[in-house]
């Protein structure tokens, strides 16, 4: 059994395995119901999510796990409990694996020393969201047939986001050519800006790439406050169809329409990987179980 709380801590093999993993799991009409009978998956999210944390408990139970999701606020954290002290009580239950959302930056592997139960990160603060980063990978790798030396461009709120970071890693491990590009004010510090380079404009950053990823601005975060507005931001870093380039278009969701990407773009064009990211969600979300639990 061994934890998932970043990309940083995996190489290119556990990659490579969890992605091959991930597509057995698509082509599969079953066989897998059984793998994780008999074990009990905790989800504990202290932030908001839709696509993770449905996505976790479906593959868990299409293994066969039991899930059981915590409530934040029907929990005794509410009456003032300890994060802490709730991950110990739940540990003394002896559940097979923690699937775990919290905003602080660092917390899942915090917690793996305290606890040997499998602690698997479903994005921790603005540090790293390893299981998006997967199933880009697979979303990657169904369309082009290789991850290697790909041509990618993030475009956004990269400052706050825990999926730039995770892709950053994962650049290095198949030799990407990584670029950023949006508001300066939402550009990283170059002190964690590995082997990135940040694109001038944003003809430039749409330019002679294989993937476009496009991150929300997570106004949870207060970064609203680094743009004049919503509006200003879809005018000079949104994708429209009068600037949309012949690639790959992505994003890790919830799209905000007509902010980082118009309406027509997510309704009509077909190189809009969107929908197959959540897709393989699902299944590399099974192989993540495997690789934690097998």
């Amino acid at each position: 059994m061994k934890h998932l709380v970043g990309i940083k801590s995996l190489n290119r093999e556990d990659v490579e395995r969890i992605i091959d993993d991930a597509f057995r799991f698509k082509a599969s009409k079953g066989g897998f119901e059984q793998l994780l009978q008999g074990k009990t998956i905790i989800s504990i999210f202290f932030e908001s999510s839709t696509r993770t944390r449905t996505s976790f408990e479906m593959a868990a139970k299409r293994m066969g796990a039991q899930v059981i999701n915590i409530d934040y606020n029907q929990s005794s954290l509410k009456k003032g409990e300890t994060d802490y002290d709730t991950i110990i009580n739940l540990s003394a239950m002896h559940p097979d694996a923690f699937v775990i959302r919290h905003y602080e930056s660092g917390y899942p592997k915090f917690l793996t020393e305290f606890t040997n139960i499998p602690i698997i990160n479903a994005g921790d603060g603005i540090n790293e969201h390893p299981s998006q980063a997967l199933l880009d990978a697979v979303t990657m790798y169904e369309v082009k047939n290789t991850l290697e030396n790909l041509k990618v461009c993030i475009i956004g709120d990269i400052i706050h986001s825990r999926v730039a970071k995770s892709h950053m890693w994962l650049a290095k491990l198949f030799n990407w050519e990584l670029t950023f590009f949006g508001p300066k004010t939402m550009l990283p510090k170059n002190e964690w800006v590995d082997g990135v380079r940040i694109e001038s404009q944003l003809k430039d950053a749409l330019s002679n790439k294989d993937f476009i990823m496009f991150l929300r601005i997570q106004l949870e975060r207060k970064s609203g406050q680094n743009i004049p507005s919503l509006k200003e931001f879809n005018r000079f870093f949104g994708l429209k169809r009068d600037n949309l380039p012949d690639t790959f278009v992505m994003h890790p969701g919830p799209v905000n329409r007509n902010v980082e990407i118009d309406s027509w773009v997510m309704d009509h064009f077909d190189k809009n990987l969107i929908t197959k990211q959540v897709e393989n969600g699902v299944y590399t979300r099974m192989a993540i179980f495997k690789h934690c639990l097998l």
